[in-house]
């Protein structure tokens, strides 16, 4: 299939799973293996309702009445119980299939989790930094952004290979159930963004809603869908909203010249042009030769001084 025909999906919506055991109290960790933790009952009505809103956003656009959903989902316990509420929304002929896939689950913390240990631990994260602090017998969220990033090289050949047999007349939105970091994970891979923007960012909310949509160019935004103060409330400072907000129009593979964290977080000044990088570079070294010009008259004074020193002495 030739990328101008390719079947890409209205949306990808990111869902974290409704409220667990452990979310509620932290020491379920300690007896419970972290992919065994269940929602609580709260969590359940949460991912009901997160089916609710989900459906409500696909089903909204009348001139696409036929749309379909494909989801990926973590294998824990608790994000499958997500969707399998979620799913309460939907009827059969509305989605197209399902994949548990495993690259998408829960950072890893370790085995048993010892309460007074992990919270030693959390301190020692924030000291060290979230992104890279490896948990012991567990991931980084550095190792979760390396599998997540594989993910992703298999959704685009599930598009590109047309492997879901998508029919063209029908709106695809992919929907992925699955955890705080790991989302987080995902749009800053999806967005290049920094490790200095990752830690910025904040958790989502149980069973709370990200929408990444298909914008005009072919690009995808989450200013679409998603105001300001949301983007705000989310951690994404101003440039990273005013990169969201440009999406929207922009042409997929389109380049934002002005956008920081492509050239300014990493250079103090770039010359405009060659001409004026070698003009730079020929002030720079004269402004060398002289320095050693400098050098070496200062060591002919300080040697014509000894010598005569030694005559004078001797």
């Amino acid at each position: 299939m030739s990328p101008d025909n390719k079947l890409l999906p209205k949306r990808i919506i990111l869902v974290r799973h409704g409220e667990s055991e452990g979310n509620l109290d932290t020491a379920a960790y300690t007896t419970t293996p972290d992919p065994k933790i269940q929602l609580t009952e709260s969590g359940l009505l949460q991912a009901q309702e997160a089916g609710a809103r989900l459906h409500a956003l696909i089903s909204s656009n009348p001139s696409s009445p036929e749309w379909r959903v494909y989801f990926y989902v973590s294998p824990y316990d608790r994000t499958r119980s997500t969707l399998r509420e979620i799913g309460r929304s939907f009827s059969r002929r509305r989605v197209i299939g399902v994949r548990e896939e495993c690259r998408i689950r829960e950072q890893d913390f370790g085995n048993f989790q010892v309460e007074e240990r992990m919270r030693e631990t959390k301190v020692d994260r924030e000291r060290f930094g979230r992104f890279f602090y490896r948990f012991p017998e567990g991931e980084s969220a550095a190792d979760v952004f390396d599998r997540v990033s594989s993910f992703l090289e298999s959704l685009w050949r599930d598009i590109d290979m047309n492997r879901l047999h998508i029919n063209p007349s029908h709106e695809l939105n992919f929907v992925i159930v699955s955890h705080g970091l790991t989302s987080r994970v995902f749009l800053m891979k999806w967005f290049k963004w920094t490790v200095e923007q990752f830690e910025g960012l904040n958790n989502p909310g149980n069973s709370e809603i990200r929408v990444m949509e298909l914008g005009q160019g072919g690009d995808y935004s989450l200013a679409i869908h998603h105001t300001d103060e949301e983007l705000e409330r989310w951690g994404l400072s101003p440039e990273m909203i005013a990169d969201q907000k440009w999406r929207v129009n922009a042409h997929k593979g389109e380049w934002k010249e002005d956008c920081k964290w492509y050239f300014g977080d990493f250079f103090h000044l770039l010359a405009d042009s060659d001409k004026e990088c070698e003009t730079e570079a020929a002030i720079e070294e004269e402004e060398e030769h002289g320095e050693v010009e400098n050098n070496l008259l200062t060591n002919s004074e300080d040697n014509n001084e000894e010598e005569l020193c030694n005559g004078q002495c001797s």
